[in-house]
């Protein structure tokens, strides 16, 4: 339940951008590529709406785990290996309508070549949906564990990062990522704070009562102050 609660922020903005896209399209099964979907926890409950999906990701571990998962939950995924950045390579040119790149600018050596790949694969009014970790909540997370110095240096470094043993190599504001998609050619639509409270709550309570820790998550997710401080900096934004 609590993973749920995680992400209904984002589930709610990717079924309004395919109804959008079925609208503009006239076509119920539209072309997803999940760039770093891993084992599917994206791509597996979207063939499931009846789209076309293909998953790259870098790790065979990952994607042998994708197969049995749509195996067993009977929807077809097609799963190709390698990196976001060589999207251009190992997907049709302009064939996509929707590009997940979720909790993947954190970890490929160029950010901004691996947008300008996701753009070059979309179609016209194409959508892409970055999903970033934000430096700012990393910071109030590291104080709440008493941990003030490493939440210092998570404000003073250009990457976001806390230290040599921090295991995410970048982190994200808003003003970056929309920055980054603007250079490749996008045009942001909706930004959205992802676990503003959640990653906060503790269990106990987030688990007595999850409806309204979702009704929470949702206020908070577009408010202009909230959002800046979610776990997660979430971007739509149209080719």
């Amino acid at each position: 339940m609590r993973d749920a609660t995680r992400q209904t922020v984002v589930w709610e903005a990717l079924r309004a951008v395919l109804a959008d896209l079925t609208a503009a399209t006239g076509r119920d099964r539209l072309d997803i590529v999940d760039a770093g979907g891993g084992t599917g926890g994206f791509a597996v409950p979207l063939a499931g709406l009846g789209h076309a999906v293909t998953v790259v990701d870098p790790s065979p571990d990952s994607l042998a785990a994708l197969e049995r998962r749509a195996a067993e939950t009977g929807v077809p995924v097609r799963a190709v290996q390698g990196d976001a950045g060589d999207l251009g390579d190992l997907v049709e040119s302009g064939g996509a309508d929707l590009v997940l790149c979720h909790s993947v600018l954190e970890y490929v050596e160029d950010p901004a070549a691996a947008l300008a790949a996701a753009a070059g694969i979309l179609r016209r009014g194409g959508v892409v949906s970055v999903l970033a970790a934000n430096p700012v909540a990393t910071a109030i997370h590291r104080a709440l564990s008493g941990n003030f110095g490493e939440a210092r240096q998570v404000l003073a470094d250009s990457a976001g990062r806390w230290g040599d043993r921090d295991p995410t190599p970048r982190r994200f504001t808003k003003e970056d990522v929309t920055g980054l998609l603007t250079k490749a050619g996008f045009t942001v639509a909706d930004v959205h704070g992802v676990r503003v409270f959640a990653d906060l709550v503790p269990s106990r309570l987030a688990e007595a009562d999850p409806a309204a820790l979702v009704e929470l998550e949702r206020a908070a997710a577009a408010h202009p102050v909230l959002r800046d401080i979610a776990t997660q900096v979430h971007v739509i934004a149209y080719r």
